[in-house]
């Protein structure tokens, strides 16, 4: 016998009624029970009843997997009202994680192969929802047969069941592709936007696809013209745009369509050209027409004309009221800046005014902007605008705001005076938001500026006796008094004002530098150094600053301590040395970047390898007379037998890697200064075992994977894997991003890749060196997984490589 339960209204008026959670849950466990009872009465006229209100409680949030195979039961039944709410249960309760899902294959193939339409359109919702990998391999002969149904119904649903099935199983990409074309040609609204969306997926997914696809540019034309000109359904227009959902979509086709290809892309230059001047941008709906309008013609190879068309109509959202269309022009333009500058740069009033929205989002949206539009012939206007909005700035975009002033100051510098003075203001109003290298950049900078060295202590002592909170400012001024205070005491400076300042008022703002309860540690250190600097500069007496440093000897802090010990120790006992050890800092010169560093090590790369090619005797004894240990005392050098010499071998040593021991053959004179120290043994003496094939691990759409392997006989256990991704697609794979992990035995060593975009059709591929440790010489396993953006998707791959050579590790 069933046991009576409550019908699905009554349960919900219960369980709303509830007062408390507690009430909740207990209306809702009784009623459970009630269903898990009539599910083992196997009630069929009820079924579906209890299985709405189970599913209901599953919306709730609590558990309903008991209902699963319910669920499949009444899928299985000839009654509609019963597979309705069978195929609503299956996508709500099941999912590819269950194996329970792939019993309704079967269900599904027999409810695809019937006329009923309303039965076909639940089948096919149901397989776009929770359809795995092996039920689309299933079915996908079902669906394709619906591709053609009369029904548009039925049509558009099988398109978009078309669509998970690709991104599921890209494999099948070639089943839908000739039925496209033919769908192209329809009329109604649903099945022609659901093919287009088809034939993005398509695109996307498959180079053979976009290729065969480029032939029906000039149809996709055609329609998106109708669209602008003629209407194409007055139900679906909105807001006076014929069908904007449509046009969005055709545009987006078009886009990826045009990308690096000059025929495609000319033919739907005059089109892009009417949308762009006959769309009504009053409205929503208009709106995002224009900007997937503005997308498409930054995308392709459009003309030039074209292109400062789009920049303008960016231009003009910034104007919009609607704060999601500025965020959305801002955001824009700021990925035209680098390819079309002059065209964004004639909008930079307008994006200036943005930087005074009280949305934060805009401010920094139109922050980022700003500082991508300083070049040097608008550095001077521009930086005054950017130090305006430093003032007055949230303090969430403070230190982005002053690191942008700073760079673009660095970059476009009209003067060093001028330099100085911004940096200054800088400190001044935002000192603590600054990137840590800014004191040593400006310290840098002044030294290196010796007409600027009085006009700099002046600026600095100024601006330090308003202000003792900044503690970059502080650091800068205390080292800045240290070392050119005898100029701060001379009171002569054409530059300023005049400024008499006594060597007691100097002093005394040291000092209050130092009992400052805002100082740091290193602000101090700052501190205390300029007083002892200034005890070779200042013409006075020495006594108080000798006090202020005792003092600091018995310091809490170490760092602070032992320096204020080592200026006590040196008034004692090295009071005769102590004017030249304080003189005045060299000029240091300015660090070369990470670029430079690159360019000069990789020229030093090839010098070595060249000299490397041409083993003789005298070039042996000059590079070990050359790169000799650098802690060697006992005047023994260890010269490595001769051998044939190789770049590669080369190469492995310039790693820093292990090498073969050496006999001991010659002597240097005892004391011998070494300047250079880059390798530590003779290129003779390089040997390489046999070569490793190469292997290919990984291909998909273009991009593929080749580990190639170096071992070297002095260190067995260490090989090199160098992982070369090459492209030879029409798109760039961009966000390229390999990781790798070993067994717990091995150790592994990731080196930075080359890049992170691996250039389309055979570009410049890239490199990147694996170093994997195999002390116990076990059979090596590889796991690898690769994130990239190809042709606008995401893509992740996690792979094992189990098939490497036995010489990488035996």
């Amino acid at each position: 016998m069933v046991i009576p339960s409550l019908k699905l209204q009554d349960l919900i008026e219960e369980i709303r009624g509830a007062k408390t959670q507690a009430q909740e849950r207990e209306v809702i466990q009784k009623e459970c029970a009630h269903i898990r009872a009539s599910f083992r009465d196997g009630d069929p006229l009820h079924r579906h009843r209890q299985l709405a209100k189970l599913l209901y409680v599953h919306m709730l949030g609590y558990p309903a997997h008991f209902g699963q195979m319910e669920c499949l039961k009444l899928i299985a039944s000839p009654r509609f009202t019963d597979k309705r709410v069978g195929y609503l249960g299956a996508m709500l309760l099941l999912d590819e994680r269950q194996d329970a899902h792939l019993l309704i294959t079967n269900s599904i193939k027999n409810d695809l192969s019937q006329g009923m339409q309303a039965v076909q359109g639940l089948a096919l919702c149901t397989l776009s929802t929770m359809g795995s990998a092996e039920m689309c391999r299933d079915l996908a002969t079902e669906v394709e047969k619906l591709l053609l149904e009369t029904s548009p119904y039925v049509r558009k649903k099988a398109v978009l069941t078309a669509v998970h099935m690709i991104r599921k199983v890209p494999e099948l990409s070639d089943t839908f592709l000739p039925s496209c074309a033919t769908l192209l040609h329809e009329r109604h609204h649903g099945v022609l936007l659901s093919t287009v969306t088809l034939v993005m997926e398509l695109c996307e997914r498959s180079p053979a696809a976009l290729k065969h696809f480029r032939k029906v540019v000039p149809q996709l034309v055609q329609i998106l013209r109708t669209l602008v000109t003629t209407g194409y359904s007055t139900e679906h227009s909105i807001s006076g745009v014929s069908d904007p959902f449509l046009q969005v979509q055709i545009l987006r086709l078009l886009r990826i369509l045009g990308r690096n290809h000059e025929e495609s892309s000319e033919s739907m230059n005059d089109l892009l050209a009417q949308v762009a001047t006959n769309t009504d941008t009053s409205r929503n709906a208009g709106s995002a027409v224009l900007f997937e309008t503005v997308l498409t013609i930054m995308d392709i190879r459009s003309a030039a004309g074209l292109r400062v068309l789009a920049v303008n109509i960016l231009g003009r959202f910034l104007l919009n009221n609607d704060k999601n269309i500025r965020y959305v022009s801002l955001t824009s333009l700021l990925r035209l800046v680098q390819s079309d500058h002059s065209a964004v740069q004639r909008h930079r009033p307008t994006v200036v005014e943005c930087l005074r929205e009280p949305d934060a989002s805009l401010s920094r949206r139109a922050l980022e902007l700003s500082l991508a539009l300083v070049n040097s012939s608008n550095v001077r206007a521009m930086t005054q605008e950017l130090q305006g909005f430093l003032e007055s700035c949230p303090h969430d975009l403070r230190a982005d705001c002053a690191s942008g002033i700073l760079l673009a100051a660095e970059r476009f510098a009209p003067t060093k005076r001028w330099h100085i003075d911004t940096i200054l203001r800088v400190l001044t109003m935002a000192g603590s938001h600054v990137r840590d290298d800014a004191v040593a950049n400006l310290t840098q900078l002044i030294g290196g500026a010796q007409e600027l060295h009085a006009y700099s202590v002046r600026r600095l002592y100024s601006a330090l006796a308003q202000d003792i909170s900044q503690q970059p400012l502080v650091q800068v001024a205390a080292w800045c008094i240290g070392e050119y205070g005898d100029l701060l005491l001379e009171g002569s400076c054409e530059e300023t004002e005049p400024l008499q300042v006594e060597e007691e008022e100097v002093l005394a703002l040291l000092e209050r530098v130092l009992q400052s309860h805002m100082s740091l540690p290193a602000t101090r250190g700052y501190a205390l150094t300029a007083l002892m600097k200034l005890s070779t500069r200042l013409r006075g007496d020495n006594n108080r600053i000798r006090q202020v440093v005792s003092i600091y000897g018995s310091c809490l802090d170490v760092e602070l301590q032992q320096r204020a010990v080592e200026y006590n120790t040196l008034f004692r006992k090295y009071d005769h040395m102590r004017a030249a050890i304080l003189e005045k800092m060299p000029l240091v010169e300015r660090g070369v970047s990470q670029v430079d560093e690159e360019v000069k090590e990789s020229k030093e790369v090839t010098r070595l390898l060249e000299a490397a090619s041409v083993p003789t005797e005298p070039q042996a004894s000059e590079l070990l007379d050359l790169l000799g240990l650098l802690d060697s005392t006992s005047g023994d050098v260890q010269q490595h037998p001769p051998s044939d010499p190789s770049p590669e071998g080369t190469l492995i040593h310039l790693l820093d890697l292990p090498c073969a021991p050496s006999a001991p053959d010659c002597k240097l004179q005892q004391g011998t200064h070494l300047l250079v120290h880059f390798v530590t043994v003779s290129s003779s003496a390089l040997h390489l075992m046999a070569p490793i094939p190469n292997l290919k691990v990984f291909e998909r759409e273009g991009l593929q994977l080749i580990l190639s392997f170096v071992r070297h006989p002095g260190t067995p256990a260490l090989l090199l894997i160098t992982v070369t991704a090459t492209n030879t697609s029409e798109g760039d794979v961009t966000h390229f991003i390999c990781q790798a992990a070993v067994p717990k035995s091995f150790q592994l060593q990731l080196q930075a890749p080359s890049g992170d975009t691996v250039p389309a059709q055979g570009g410049l591929p890239v490199t990147q060196l694996l170093r994997i440790l195999n002390p116990n010489k076990a059979p090596l396993r590889l796991k690898l997984r690769l994130t990239y953006n190809h042709f606008g998707h995401w893509v992740q791959e996690i792979f094992e490589v189990n098939n490497l050579p036995e010489e990488t590790w035996q």
